[in-house]
């Protein structure tokens, strides 16, 4: 019984890296058993050759999207964190805010990146606004449904001993959003990734989205390839530390 728990949780634990394994091993084997053209899908190999030839040139445009994106998702976290608690503390705002968010957070963060460079011009600022816009919407929307999910019975019972509204929400509203707090922490991470690439494509003359495009414009598709897999392990570890964060801070509300 001990030897099959032993088995069963080093499986579990080994899972992630014997699917990323496979994966990439079933590309490379897929590209060259279909004599894929490099410049249509280049193998996993010519990707990481690539990315080893150039890691100079990538190591400078990844801190860079690494930078904006990390003080996008800051202004998202505290902002959106803020409006959280403010919209989820009071059902009014709650219902008369509601309908603006979900407007404004269909609309494509593509549309608005021209209208920020014709605000702050083209480079730096614009990745971060919209890494914060894209950011900011889930936060803002997780934490003022954890704290307008509140149990009813749990606010009446502290009503009926003396407590204030702004008491109920500092004492027992937050602390019950946590977990959906650092939940959409992770999926804002990820979020803001998508956003400062999505601007340094359009309006960057550096980071990961302008050196995915100077790439493509001549025809060096495994430098693309290699530029999308750095930004898929810069999201894949921030994602980790958002995580960790959440079994730090809001462990108690997870299943073991």
């Amino acid at each position: 019984m001990k030897y099959k728990r032993t088995i069963r949780r080093a499986a579990y634990s080994a899972s992630p890296w014997i699917a990323t394994i496979g994966f990439f091993l079933s590309w490379e084997l897929g590209c060259r058993l279909l004599n894929v053209p490099p410049f249509i899908l280049p193998t996993p190999s010519a990707a990481i050759g690539s990315l080893l030839e150039y890691r100079d040139g990538i190591w400078l445009n990844a801190s860079h999207t690494l930078v904006t994106t990390l003080l996008g998702f800051a202004l998202a976290v505290v902002f959106g964190a803020g409006l959280g608690v403010i919209v989820g503390g009071s059902p009014l705002l709650y219902r008369a805010l509601n309908p603006l968010l979900i407007g404004f957070n269909s609309i494509p963060k593509v549309a608005v990146v021209p209208i920020l460079v014709l605000w702050f011009g083209i480079g730096f600022v614009p990745a971060v606004l919209t890494a914060f816009l894209v950011a900011f919407f889930p936060i803002t929307v997780n934490v003022a449904t954890g704290i307008v999910t509140m149990q009813p019975e749990l606010r009446d019972v502290l009503r009926s001993l003396g407590a204030s509204r702004t008491d109920i929400l500092f004492r027992v509203g937050l602390p019950c959003s946590m977990p959906y707090f650092f939940a959409s922490l992770k999926i804002a991470i990820t979020l803001a990734f998508v956003g400062s690439v999505i601007s340094e494509t359009v309006a960057s003359n550096v980071g990961i989205g302008y050196l995915m495009m100077s790439a493509s414009a001549t025809f060096r598709v495994p430098l693309v390839f290699a530029a999308l897999l750095v930004i898929a392990g810069m999201g894949i570890i921030m994602y980790a530390a958002a995580a960790v964060l959440e079994w730090r801070f809001a462990g108690w509300a997870m299943r073991t």
